[in-house]
C-alpha cells in the first residue's frame, strides 16, 4: 500500500499538496517579499499622512480645474495640439521609413551573416534602452528648445523598437512565394519585393499606425522639457497654477487621442484584414 501511494504520489504530486520543505520555501519567499516591500516603501518615505496629504492636495487641485476653460491664449493651446499631432506623425513616419531597411537586416531568413545580426540587434537594444524622453532632453540641448527636438526624440526612439517589430514580421513569412519567385527566374531582391514585402507590409504599416497613436500622448510629455507641442502649454499654465486651463487641455488630448485610436484602429483592422 504505502508503494503504491509513492508512486501515485511521484506521478502526481500536485494532489498530495506541498511538502514541508516546499511549504517552507513558499514562507520564506513570502516573508522576503514583504520584507523588501516594507523597505522599499520606507526608503521612499511612504507614510500614511503623507499619502492624505498628498491625496487632499489632489482634491483641491481637481476642484480648481471645475468648470475647464480654455482661457484668454486658446489659440495657443490649440497651435499646441496641432503641434504635438505634427511631432508625433513626423517622428513616426521618419521612423518607419528608416525601420524597414533595418528590419530585413535583422530577419534571420534575410541575412545569413550572423556577425552582421547579431551586431545590428545589440545596436538596436541599446537605443531601445533609452527612454524616449531622455532623447527629448539630450536633443534640447543639440537643436534647442521647439518641435525639432521632439521629432528626433520620437524618431530616434522608435527606430530601434519598429525595426524589431518589422524583422520578426519577415521571419514569420511565408517562404512559399519567395521560393515562387525564384522558381520563376527572379533573383534574390525580386524575391523579398514580390515575396516577402507584400506580406509583411501590411503588418509593418499596421505596427506604424499604432506607435502614431502612442506617440501623440508621448509628444504631450516631451513638451515638458522643451520638446514643443501641447505639453509646453501644459507646463506653462501649471507653473502659473491655471488649473482650469489645465483641465480643458488635458479634455483636449483626450478627444484628440480618442478620435486618432478610432481611426487608425479602424485603418489597423482593414491592413490586418486585407493580410488574412
Amino acid at each position: 500500500m504505502n508503494a503504491d501511494v509513492a508512486m501515485w504520489r511521484d506521478r502526481m504530486p500536485a494532489a498530495f499538496g506541498a511538502t514541508p520543505v516546499q511549504r517552507a520555501i513558499r514562507a520564506a519567499g513570502w516573508a522576503l517579499f514583504l520584507a523588501w516591500l516594507a523597505g522599499a516603501l520606507w526608503w521612499f518615505g511612504f507614510t500614511p499622512q503623507r499619502l492624505w496629504n498628498g491625496l487632499s492636495g489632489l482634491a483641491t487641485i481637481v476642484r480648481l480645474m471645475i468648470p475647464p476653460s480654455p482661457g484668454e491664449l486658446w489659440v495657443e493651446i490649440l497651435k499646441g495640439m496641432a503641434e504635438s499631432v505634427a511631432m508625433a506623425f513626423l517622428g513616426t513616419v521618419m521612423a518607419a521609413l528608416v525601420a524597414v531597411p533595418l528590419g530585413f537586416l535583422g530577419a534571420r531568413n534575410i541575412v545569413t551573416s550572423v556577425l552582421l545580426r547579431f551586431s545590428l540587434r545589440r545596436l538596436l537594444d541599446g537605443f531601445r534602452g533609452v527612454d524616449q524622453l531622455i532623447w527629448a532632453l539630450a536633443y534640447v540641448r543639440a537643436v534647442g528648445l521647439g518641435p525639432l527636438a521632439g521629432v528626433l526624440a520620437i524618431f530616434t526612439a522608435d527606430i530601434a523598437v519598429l525595426a524589431k517589430l518589422y524583422a520578426e514580421a519577415i521571419e514569420n513569412a511565408e517562404r512559399k512565394q519567395a521560393e515562387g519567385v525564384v522558381a520563376a527566374g527572379g533573383g534574390r531582391l525580386a524575391a523579398i519585393r514580390f515575396g516577402v514585402l507584400p506580406q509583411v507590409a501590411p503588418v509593418m504599416l499596421a505596427q506604424a499606425l499604432y506607435f502614431f497613436e502612442s506617440n501623440t500622448r508621448s509628444a504631450a510629455i516631451l513638451g515638458v522639457v522643451g520638446a514643443g507641442g501641447i505639453g509646453l502649454q501644459i507646463a506653462e499654465r501649471i507653473r502659473v497654477r491655471h488649473w482650469d486651463e489645465v483641465a480643458f487641455i488635458i479634455i483636449l488630448m483626450i478627444v484628440t487621442v480618442a478620435i486618432i485610436d478610432a481611426i487608425s484602429g479602424r485603418v489597423r483592422r482593414r491592413l490586418i484584414g486585407a493580410r488574412a
